[in-house]
């Protein structure tokens, strides 16, 4: 069966950086397209970033420039670079696929940004 884990979160102040990863399994990683969403506290689960198979990568408006998403066919990894970060970027961050018109999502990963 399909399984997606996060990792990489923590505790970063404001302007710092961290790289989440992750790790997929029971798929044909390569030919995928991979998300990444967050869900802060009582708001609703938002795409932050996609990237397809082929490499092509979008963002949300308030990521660009400082968020990167990026993937290993090799390592059936996908990441996500975030820098800059801002307190408005603390929230739970999963990684997610949408397979067969079935989405499947990792347990996430937590990311608080202190001001």
């Amino acid at each position: 069966q399909v399984q997606l884990v996060e990792s990489g979160g923590g505790l970063v102040q404001a302007g710092g950086s961290l790289r989440l990863s992750c790790a997929a399994s029971g798929i044909i990683f390569s030919i995928n397209a991979m998300d990444w969403y967050r869900q802060a506290p009582g708001k609703q689960r938002d795409l932050v970033a996609t990237i397809a198979s082929d490499g092509t990568a979008n963002y949300a408006d308030s990521v660009k420039g400082r968020f990167s998403i990026s993937r290993d066919n090799a390592k059936n990894t996908v990441y996500l670079q975030m820098n800059s970060l801002k307190p408005e970027d603390t929230a739970k961050y999963y990684c997610s696929l949408d397979l067969h018109f079935t989405r499947h999502w990792g347990q996430g990963t937590q990311v608080t940004v202190s001001s």
